[in-house]
């Protein structure tokens, strides 16, 4: 994989469950029961220290999904909290929003190539 490029674009989006949150029985009853994937806290850390800007998006916060986004927010925070995860130092913001960014991590990607490919691997 090629060096990220950071003076075109210095943000890195981040899929909350499944890349931050191990999240190894899916969406169960929408709590957030496990412990972070390993090596998370680490390497948000190292991204921060490199400059680029850590926008952890989850679909947990969007308003067509949950009826009260602010308790999701508050449950998202508190579980990065109690995990030693900090704002500024692993992450700058966490939307809903898939936000402008140079890369996406996520677990549920597939990367594109073309469509041929794309209806290859869906089929």
């Amino acid at each position: 994989m090629e060096k990220l490029n950071k003076s075109t674009s210095n943000a890195i989006a981040v899929d909350f469950d499944g890349v931050i949150h191990k999240y190894s029985q899916g969406w169960k009853d929408g709590s957030i029961y496990d412990p972070p994937v390993e090596g998370a806290k680490e390497c948000l850390s190292l991204l921060v220290k490199k400059g680029f800007t850590v926008v952890i998006f989850t679909t947990r916060l969007n308003p067509e999904l949950n009826d009260d986004v602010n308790l999701e927010v508050n449950k998202v925070t508190r579980w990065l909290s109690s995990f030693g995860f900090r704002k500024g130092v692993h992450y700058h913001e966490i939307t809903a929003i898939k936000p402008r960014a140079v890369v996406y991590i996520d677990d549920r990607a597939m990367r594109f190539i073309n469509w041929q490919d794309a209806m290859k691997r869906l089929l």
